[in-house]
């Protein structure tokens, strides 16, 4: 750390500094405001599509227990062909968001699969997008903790560190200079005084 210089020029490089760490806290803190905000949010979709997952293991148990019979042969149905993600800027902060979803049913015979088939690859479809939907709200909100954590940290550094110790210094200096400025009317008076005693015995 450079060594505090007890000069005008400090003061005012100290009192320039602690204007702009002052000008920057708030939109520091409202940044930092807006991230939590949008990680409970991010947190609620992540939570419901948790749920919504299993539902869907549920109502496909209810309406499909043919499928706890492993002799059934179901596998490869459908798959994701395509996924197409974009990107959302919240604040500098870079969110992944799903903007489609390609999925691919493998052809099968009407007459000879079974006919509850059809009701198995609507819900096989619908849990192929909710698992992605988890994933990408999983990712949401990991980086969006991430991002709290960063400007939380930005914000007490300046709130708890900077912005005290541009007080401190400031502080110091005008006390130093204070002390510098009342020595010298007391070394003039002084000199005075000295003059007129001499002035005197002349």
């Amino acid at each position: 750390m450079a060594r505090l210089a007890y000069s005008k020029a400090s003061l005012s490089k100290e009192s320039a500094k602690l204007k702009r760490f002052k000008q920057f806290l708030p939109s520091l803190d409202l940044k930092r405001q807006q991230l939590a905000v949008e990680r409970k949010k991010a947190l609620a979709h992540l939570q419901q599509t948790e749920l919504e997952i299993k539902q869907c293991y549920q109502k496909s148990a209810a309406m499909l227990p043919m499928l706890a019979d492993k002799s059934i042969h179901v596998q490869n149905l459908v798959k994701v062909v395509q996924v197409d993600v974009l990107e959302e800027n919240l604040v500098g902060v870079h969110l992944p968001v799903l903007n489609a979803l390609n999925i691919d049913v493998q052809a099968y015979s009407l007459f000879t699969e079974p006919h509850w088939v059809d009701q198995l690859v609507v819900q096989l479809k619908l849990m192929l997008h909710l698992k992605l939907q988890q994933q990408i709200a999983a990712q949401r909100v990991e980086i969006l903790s991430d991002a709290v954590k960063k400007v939380t940290q930005r914000v007490n550094l300046f709130d708890k560190v900077l912005i005290p110790q541009a007080q401190q210094n400031i502080r110091k200096i005008r006390i130093y200079l204070s002390d510098l400025e009342r020595a010298g009317v007391v070394r003039a008076k002084s000199t005075k005084q000295k003059r007129l005693k001499a002035n005197k015995v002349a």
